[in-house]
């Protein structure tokens, strides 16, 4: 379940736009870029090691948003959110654990427990790029 969403009622708002996706869970990252994807978005990754994650924000293509995962191969996804948010890179976290363990810093952020409903996760994610476009 999501904390505070801003759903969107129209995931076409993703039509175009490059997403990242963070999973370390081969099937769920899976599902989320297949989801994405069938909203006309184009998939970056899925990426699921933090490392590489770096290397693709560096290679210079713009991002329209993102989907990351809290914990990749236990190490947390903190220090990518602090990099997408100072380039105004809307994202959402996923988790399999509890809002304790999210940064305070980030606990503004739509957070989807596991298991996520990701159509709901994606009309979230759609609200929030639909909103850096005013």
């Amino acid at each position: 379940m999501a904390s505070s969403p801003k759903l969107s009622p129209d995931p076409a708002a993703l039509s175009g736009r490059r997403i990242l996706v963070v999973e370390d869970e081969y099937f769920l990252a899976d599902d989320i870029s297949r989801a994405l994807r069938s909203h006309g978005a184009e998939v970056a990754g899925p990426v699921g090691e933090i490392d590489d994650v770096f290397h693709m924000l560096t290679g210079g293509k713009n991002l329209d948003g993102a989907v990351l995962d809290v914990n990749v191969r236990s190490e947390m996804v903190f220090p990518i959110a602090q990099l997408l948010r100072a380039r105004h890179v809307p994202f959402v976290f996923t988790t399999g654990y509890d809002k304790v363990s999210i940064a305070p810093e980030f606990h503004d952020v739509m957070l989807w427990e596991k298991p996520i409903d990701i159509e709901a996760m994606i009309r979230g994610l759609s609200g929030l790029v639909a909103a850096g476009d005013t």
